[in-house]
């Protein structure tokens, strides 16, 4: 058996243990009611269980990490199937570290569940190893990338803690406008978060069925000499195209439903090689986020928040914005080091520039000014609470934003990490 596939193992175990762990801690947190032990007892027992399993499945990902770099040759963080299970191990790796702090059980019952969906989100994307290009053939891959993923994995126990304080503090019973705009901001968090979770699920079932569809998709380029030249490119589709790209025609498509050609097409300012199959991604995503949402809602015949709300109920509101402060205050300066001053030495080595305003630099830079600010309000103006989980929220929406939406989305000179 070759490297990679020992890797590719080791990280299905990880997955499974992580999956195991957050069922765990549900136990601990939610099942005290049906316990005959003492409900402290019972969830001393249970979270000690979780915490275990959810280290088994770290050193799982360890193995798969340097295993895989072995194969490699290099450090597996060179394109996004190897950098968002890196984030997800180091996210592991920042529970553990703050859980041990803190000993706070509900603590995994959500961060866990942030590690185990970036996890499945990166196994949508291509596993082979690839070789890697010039501009990545650098120590500074090593170090720029490491330390950016460190400090975006505490932002994320930061953002679970802080949407733990929100859903903690939240009155579902007040019919103020302030009660309801609360309580439509959490129900968008978890929205989104089941957005995700429809875009992996869309994949993986697609691709156990073995859909496909392709088009050729006519495209005009204009050299300096201003000569224009016309070339076909292929799109393939993993997802049933409800939207086509713009100026293609089909070449194969698997039917679905009854339906044999796309519902729409396309528009022309969408004039990417891949805008219209993201494009198509993105309906899917919220189609069936909002199937499994409204699913939910009508299983539960509640909003989720206030749902969830119940067991949150043992917990000390100031415990979790302490919680979440302290990660993000672990996580700023290693994001500063690895995601500015790291990337504009390596920048300035490998393009001859220190910033260029690609997009993937001005977003890094936009989410480091975001906790710049809440720090800055922390710290000086008092927000605490509220104001500071929200923040804690919103920043962690803008980095996954920097990793997904830029690098899938924005071209730029960081395209590469989305292959």
């Amino acid at each position: 058996m070759s490297l990679e596939s020992v890797s590719s193992t080791f990280l299905l175990f990880a997955f499974i243990f992580y999956c195991l762990s957050f069922g765990l801690f549900a136990i601990a947190i939610t099942g005290k009611r049906f316990s005959a032990r003492e409900p402290q007892e019972h969830t001393r027992l249970w979270s000690r269980f979780g915490f275990g399993v959810a280290v088994l499945g770290l050193i799982t990902h360890l193995v798969f990490f340097f295993t895989r770099w072995a194969a490699a040759g290099h450090i597996p963080t060179s394109n996004m199937f190897e950098f968002m299970t890196f984030l997800a191990m180091m996210t592991m790796v920042a529970f553990v570290i703050v859980y041990l702090i803190y000993r706070a059980p509900v603590l995994g019952l959500f961060t866990t569940p942030v590690g185990f969906i970036i996890l499945a989100y990166a196994s949508v994307f291509p596993h082979d190893i690839q070789p890697l290009i010039p501009a990545l053939q650098s120590y500074w891959l090593k170090i720029h990338v490491t330390t950016a993923a460190a400090g975006e994995a505490f932002f994320a126990v930061g953002f679970a803690a802080g949407l733990m304080y929100l859903i903690r503090v939240v009155d579902y019973t007040d019919s103020s406008k302030r009660g309801k705009r609360s309580r439509r901001g959490i129900e968008l968090t978890i929205f989104t978060v089941i957005l995700i979770i429809s875009f992996v699920v869309n994949v993986f079932a697609f691709q156990a069925i073995g859909y496909e569809a392709k088009f050729d998709r006519e495209v005009v380029k204009i050299d300096n000499a201003g000569v224009e030249t016309t070339t076909t490119e292929t799109v393939d589709y993993v997802l049933p195209p409800i939207v086509k790209p713009y100026n293609s025609k089909v070449i194969s498509m698997d039917p679905f439903l009854g339906a044999s050609e796309p519902l729409f097409t396309a528009p022309s300012w969408m004039n990417g090689v891949n805008a219209g199959r993201k494009l198509n991604t993105v309906i899917w995503s919220f189609l069936t986020g909002a199937v499994l949402y409204g699913l939910a809602r009508l299983v539960l015949r509640k909003q989720l928040g206030a749902a969830i709300h119940p067991a949150m109920q043992g917990m000390d509101a100031e415990d979790l914005d302490e919680i979440s402060y302290r990660a993000i205050a672990i996580g700023f300066p290693v994001f500063t080091l690895g995601a500015l001053i790291f990337a504009m030495i390596w920048a300035s080595e490998a393009w001859g520039r220190f910033w260029g305003w690609d997009p993937k630099e001005v977003w890094a830079l936009i989410t480091w000014l975001f906790y710049t600010a809440y720090l800055h309000f922390r710290l000086s103006r008092g927000w605490h609470g509220l104001k500071s989980a929200w923040l804690s929220v919103i920043g962690f929406i803008v980095v996954m934003f920097t990793l997904i939406g830029v690098n899938l989305i924005i071209a730029g000179l960081h395209s590469y990490a989305g292959v």
